[in-house]
């Protein structure tokens, strides 16, 4: 007998793949957890009935989010990231040697602990490394009450469902902004722009109100409702767009490298019109 897993990704609209086993299910305080191996992308975290990672395609997420907005920045040294309790962020922060602390504001213990243990490649940065703090915290809290410490922060978020509600909200982003030092960077996954055009409309919007730079970029996920995801990096100084390609180091990257850090903001007609007043 043939074993499927299908996300129901809108009302009218889903993604299937064959698996062969659950490894792991558990239902924390915040949200149901499971880890399945497939077929086709190896294990893979569900929170919820929504596909949060895999073994195969995870790099994408992991290097989009973290690699430009830290490249953008000429000296980050202090980086949050709310939310991304596999680790797959911090994993790649740690790779800038500027960077002297790399902070997880992680809600729910449950995620950390099921991706230390099924899969060791993505959480390797969580366990024993001198520059990384995990924080088991409400990240919207933990924001509130740190003020002009962080050069980057990353909001590593699921969808806008549950206790992910209030990562998507404008106080949120101003409580970032508060955050954040006088030349300090933000950026938020912002879901898909064939599912979510209305989401990416209105936080690109609440963000430009806030910070003098905003850019949307875009990136290629398969095992994400549509494939085609988005991202908004908001900049209190610094520019993605000038950056200096020649100064974008090799970091052993899949995904990201000094030509996708331009091309990812150049966007099609039917994204770019989301970023217009």
């Amino acid at each position: 007998m043939e074993l499927w897993y299908t996300e129901k990704q809108t009302e009218n609209h889903g993604i299937t793949t064959k698996i062969t086993e659950t490894l792991y299910s558990e239902k924390s305080e915040f949200q149901q957890i499971d880890v399945i191996n497939t077929k086709q992308f190896g294990r893979m975290l569900v929170l919820d009935g929504m596909v949060m990672t895999t073994d195969v395609d995870e790099f994408v997420y992991h290097e989009m989010i973290s690699h430009i907005a830290l490249n953008t920045h000429p000296n980050p040294k202090k980086v949050l990231v709310v939310g991304g309790g596999d680790g797959g962020a911090i994993r790649e922060i740690v790779k800038h040697a500027s960077v002297e602390k790399a902070v997880l504001a992680e809600i729910d213990g449950g995620v950390i602990e099921s991706c230390k243990k099924y899969f060791p490649e993505i959480a390797s940065a969580l366990t024993g490394n001198p520059r990384v703090d995990v924080q088991v915290i409400d990240g919207i809290k933990h924001i509130h009450d740190h003020k002009g410490e962080y050069d980057v922060i990353m909001v590593d978020s699921t969808e806008p469902v549950g206790p992910a509600v209030g990562l998507f909200e404008k106080g949120f982003y101003q409580g970032i902004h508060d955050a954040l030092k006088p030349d300090g960077i933000m950026v938020a996954q912002t879901e898909s722009p064939w599912f979510n055009r209305e989401l990416i409309k209105r936080v690109f919007k609440d963000l430009k109100s806030i910070f003098p730079v905003t850019r949307l970029y875009t990136c290629s996920i398969p095992t994400y409702p549509s494939g085609l995801w988005s991202f908004t990096i908001a900049s209190k100084q610094h520019d993605p767009l000038e950056v200096d390609p020649a100064k974008i180091k090799d970091l052993g990257t899949k995904y990201y490298n000094a030509e996708v850090h331009q091309a990812a903001f150049k966007l099609p007609n039917f994204v770019a019109e989301l970023t217009r007043d």
